[in-house]
């Protein structure tokens, strides 16, 4: 079985979308790559009884390589942060997840940025975009994506959900998690009166910090 460990990361990480509230039913999806394959969630499939040999393998055209089930119906998207998006750092983009999480999806219909309400917002970049409204699976939905991605790791797409990137699974997964947690802050503190924000000289510093925080 060809991309085995991103196979079971795939699965993994899939079932982690569920437990974890950022979608529900087969909503959503997520792949990991390596070298010039992508391993992503089939179309349709409930995550709960996902196997890695139920994981479709593409090519970077998106030809099926190995597998039964046909890929997610957001293929278009994957492909084009895989193809054409660039990592602020230059880091390698080696995961992608999609979700339909719940703040993060109001939010999107409601601004055109993220609100700096946290510093944590700096995991994505100097904001969070939200992208133009498309109709799910099109090509005009992977462009508006990659426009709102310029110089960022993640974006909310309108009235749809979010999508973020990441040298990594585990990265990619991190970041989905900041943003629906950055727009349940953002709801909350606005229900309950006006936010004080961060100014983007503050978010700009803390992306810098973030260069060297953790082990290396």
């Amino acid at each position: 079985m060809i991309l085995a460990d991103e196979r079971r990361a795939v699965c993994e990480y899939a079932r982690r979308l569920t437990a974890d509230g950022l979608v529900v039913g087969t909503s959503g999806n997520i792949s990991a790559r390596s070298g010039e394959l992508i391993a992503v969630t089939p179309t349709g499939v409930d995550y709960g009884v996902l196997t890695p040999e139920d994981i479709p393998v593409v090519s970077l055209d998106g030809s099926i390589v190995e597998g039964k089930l046909r890929p997610t119906s957001e293929m278009p998207m994957h492909l084009s942060v895989y193809t054409k998006a660039t990592d602020p750092d230059g880091a390698p983009i080696t995961g992608i997840v999609h979700t339909h999480s719940v703040h993060a999806t109001a939010v999107s219909t409601l601004v055109d940025e993220v609100p700096a309400v946290h510093y944590m917002l700096a995991a994505i970049g100097p904001s969070a975009r939200v992208a133009r409204y498309a109709t799910y699976g099109t090509e005009e939905l992977a462009e508006s994506m990659l426009a709102a991605l310029e110089g960022r790791r993640g974006c909310l797409l309108g009235n749809h959900g979010t999508i973020t990137y990441g040298d990594g699974l585990a990265a990619a997964y991190s970041r989905a998690e900041q943003l629906e947690w950055l727009c349940h802050v953002w709801l909350l503190a606005r229900s309950a009166g006006t936010p004080r924000l961060l100014p983007s000289e503050e978010i700009a510093h803390v992306v810098e910090k973030l260069r060297g925080y953790g082990q290396k």
